[in-house]
């Protein structure tokens, strides 16, 4: 055998490797994006807490998720991306630990945060690390293996979470991460090839002004109930919250190298697709968040049985999804987007119209199936107009700070959809809950209406137009850099 067939090989044997350990790793951080809201209820039944409580349980992940993603991916570019791809798995597994032995809710938050941390920097690591290793030609299905691996991952989380909760305990939901990561760490270290970014410089002060502000401000939507909306805490939050995030806007247009540089808004569409994002992500997020918890307090069911009830919502996309690109592909994802925050806004619609505190599941069950088609017809789509706003170098950062943006309007959401919650109903009886969650589920509806209405703002082009036409249509000047 030649040494170029060897190589061909060894490139082969590399390339196999690689899309293995990043699925897998992209499968665990996925998963804790909502594994844990079929097991609120036990959790809240072992730790005691209030509802906010529930709420920095989720929050507290997706939070520092989303304010650190494009941190950790300028950290991997730095220092190494194989190393921090290591590290950040450490973190991610000892924390999941942490998750597990917690003793109270302060503790759980607490480790929460720090999965939050491991997982910001390892899910931007296993893109770059996987198109490292592929060749060009056959990048495209490595991509779409890892991508499948992320979609089950949240398709089952809601299912997976109530399995190991009620067969085991809701500890699981945490333990389960521990040998998938402590087997993924010696993988990563022997089999993938270090690698460093073009761009070495870490954006510090931009990450601090956007860690801070966003806290500040979800920090006042989770308190703003217990404390008043008018006390010295939750104002402060607010108000300087939103100092540093206009801070952090001015800081970065005038940084040199920006962790989320403004110019890539100039582009209408990349603009109107984020901020259909934010809002999108606030609704479903923020109502997944307190449907979960409604199939078990009100409806009886056990953490399996929800699971499994929320399948035709968390699952459908995996139908829907390939069928809607391939409608984007004929008619420009702009439409098909559109139209899938619409059907999502209509199923929590009739989510609102339908909950009862005795009402029969199938009658659920169009509302659970409106929202799982829209949701399919959202993530593909949009993440191909994500990148159509781009040059392909800057392809990277672009769908970066797009699921940054989506997780902070997930977090939000949860925030803002359970203070709704808290100040009309509560846990008390299934009529409270009731009587708290239909308000939510409107205003959740009414955020996703308000996505679909901002993405009717994105100029209407087909996939084959490109960037280009919309150029040409004079969403953003010729000469303009538009994206990164």
């Amino acid at each position: 055998m030649s040494q170029q067939q060897h190589q061909r090989l060894a490139r082969g044997g590399s390339a196999v490797w690689a899309v293995a350990i990043t699925s897998a790793a992209g499968f665990i951080t996925a998963l804790d994006n909502l594994i844990v809201t079929t097991a609120l209820p036990s959790i809240r039944k072992d730790l005691g807490g209030g509802l906010e409580d529930l709420e920095w349980t989720v929050s507290a992940y997706t939070l520092t998720f989303a304010v650190l993603l494009m941190f950790g991916a300028s950290l991997g570019d730095r220092f190494g991306r194989r190393r921090l791809f290591a590290i950040g798995l450490a973190i991610f597994t000892t924390a999941s630990a942490g998750a597990a032995l917690a003793p109270g809710m302060g503790e759980l938050i607490a480790a929460r945060a720090a999965q939050g941390v491991g997982s910001a920097i390892v899910t931007p690591l296993t893109l770059t690390l996987l198109s490292a290793a592929v060749p060009a030609e056959r990048r495209g299905a490595a991509l779409g293996v890892w991508g499948a691996a992320s979609g089950i991952a949240v398709a089952t989380g809601p299912l997976i979470g109530g399995a190991l909760t009620e067969n085991l305990s809701w500890q699981w939901i945490f333990w389960v991460n521990v040998p998938l990561g402590l087997a993924l760490i010696p993988l990563a270290l022997l089999r993938l090839d270090e690698s460093h970014g073009p761009n070495p410089t870490l954006d510090v002060v931009g990450t601090v002004l956007a860690s801070g502000g966003l806290f500040g401000i979800v920090y006042a939507l989770v308190r703003g109930n217990a404390e008043g909306w008018t006390s010295t805490p939750v104002l402060v939050g607010f108000f300087a919250g939103t100092a540093l995030l206009v801070g952090f806007v001015f800081y970065e247009l005038r940084a040199e190298h920006p962790m989320l540089p403004m110019r890539l808004f100039r582009h209408r569409s990349f603009s109107a697709i984020n901020a259909a994002s934010l809002l999108m992500l606030l609704g479903m997020f923020g109502s997944i968040f307190l449907l979960s918890q409604y199939l078990q307090t009100v409806g009886g069911y056990s953490p399996m049985q929800a699971g499994v009830r929320m399948l035709p919502w968390t699952a459908m996309p995996m139908i829907a999804g390939p069928l809607a690109g391939a409608l984007s592909d004929r008619i420009g994802g702009a439409p098909v987007v559109t139209a899938g925050m619409t059907l999502n806004a209509v199923g929590l619609g009739l989510w609102a119209i339908t909950v009862e505190p005795h009402v029969a599941y199938t009658h659920l069950l169009p509302a659970l199936i409106v929202c799982g088609i829209g949701l399919g017809m959202f993530f593909a789509p949009s993440a191909n107009l994500v990148l159509s706003t781009v040059r392909p170098e800057e392809q990277g950062i672009a769908s970066g700070a797009n699921n940054a943006i989506r997780e902070v309007g997930g977090a939000i959401g949860v925030a803002t959809l359970a203070a709704v919650f808290s100040a009309q109903g509560g846990y008390e009886s299934a009529s409270r809950f009731v009587d708290g969650l239909i308000p939510a589920l409107w205003v959740g509806a009414g955020a996703v209406a308000l996505a679909a209405t901002v993405a009717l703002l994105m100029p209407r082009q087909s996939k084959a137009d490109g960037p280009s036409a919309d150029l040409a249509a004079g969403s953003a000047p010729a000469d303009a850099p538009v994206a990164t």
